[in-house]
């Protein structure tokens, strides 16, 4: 009996004290709900409006050696997609060849995106010297550049031509302008097919022009050998020797030479080393020259103005 009394007691007393907790916590739920009405009440949401940039090219503009990556990472807000599908050592002719260029078609598919823009850049890699990758400038380059602007058109997107990036040699303090013929081609189907220009071409070769053989190397992926500053101080740049990548140099053993850059040799097929040259960028130069881009693209495209990043 004693037993019996204790156990409803002790239920009494949990009832009590459990009463005023349990009209608490409804109290308290009643006051959040009134505090913060938007939980049941949203407005309506309004969908986004978002587009695409797919980046063509070659290692100028490709993820290891190029402008691309500055360009995608802090020049598009989060309404700009950016995709980088340049591949080192790539024509004209052989991005296509390989494949490439259907995956690229592939992105240019617009759903979900109001706009698909396609920035497309070849020249280095179509000049002479390079088998299996060289195409004809008279006829077979700027052919090449039709087909990709009629492709991109054929998808719905919009078709935009880069001039090729300038390469940083010098002679006598003057820039060594070997691009320009390719430059000038892509500026003709340009016109010739009203498709929007970023002439990087002339923009590189003015700032290049402007910092001089020996501030212009700050640019490039490593720093240079001490030779090649003593000859860029001459107004002269000049390669790397064979032997100077195989083994560490000292001031003692820097090896010497006059011979200018072999662009074939530096511009392989396929992803470059992170190695001093006067074609492929590191982060310095890939920003300055990103920047670039992205001022072009905002007078020549102004339907992407509202999300690029100066």
């Amino acid at each position: 009996m004693l037993r019996f009394r204790h156990a409803t007691r002790l239920r009494s007393l949990a009832l009590t004290l459990a009463l005023p907790c349990a009209l608490l916590s409804l109290a308290c739920a009643a006051q959040v709900a009134q505090v913060d009405p938007s939980i049941t009440e949203r407005p309506a949401a309004t969908p986004i409006r978002a587009s695409k940039i797919v980046l063509v090219g070659d290692s100028t503009t490709a993820v290891q050696g190029g402008w691309g990556p500055s360009f995608c990472a802090n020049h598009v807000t989060s309404f700009l997609a950016c995709v980088n599908l340049a591949r080192g050592g790539r024509s004209s002719h052989s991005y296509r060849a390989e494949g490439s260029w259907d995956i690229a078609l592939r992105e240019m598919q617009p759903a979900g995106y109001r706009a698909v823009h396609v920035l497309i850049q070849f020249g280095h890699n179509d000049q002479p010297g390079k088998p299996g990758r060289s195409t004809d400038l008279v006829r077979e380059f700027p052919d090449n550049l039709r087909r990709y602007v009629r492709d991109v058109r054929a998808t719905g997107a919009v078709p935009v031509l880069v001039t090729p990036l300038a390469r940083r040699q010098f002679k006598g303090g003057v820039l060594v302008d070997d691009l320009a013929p390719w430059a000038e081609a892509t500026r003709t189907v340009a016109a010739e097919m009203d498709v929007p220009l970023v002439d990087l071409h002339a923009r590189s070769v003015a700032a290049v022009q402007a910092l001089g053989p020996v501030l212009a190397m700050r640019f490039a992926q490593a720093r240079p050998l001490a030779m090649q500053v003593t000859a860029a101080q001459t107004g002269t740049t000049v390669g790397a020797p064979p032997a100077a990548a195989a083994q560490p140099t000292t001031p003692a053993t820097q090896p010497s030479g006059t011979a200018a850059q072999n662009n074939a040799t530096v511009e392989p097929l396929g992803t470059p080393k992170i190695a001093f040259d006067y074609t492929h960028v590191g982060r310095e130069g890939a920003d300055v020259f990103a920047a670039i881009v992205a001022n072009e693209l905002a007078q020549q495209v102004p339907a992407l103005r509202g999300n690029l990043i100066p």
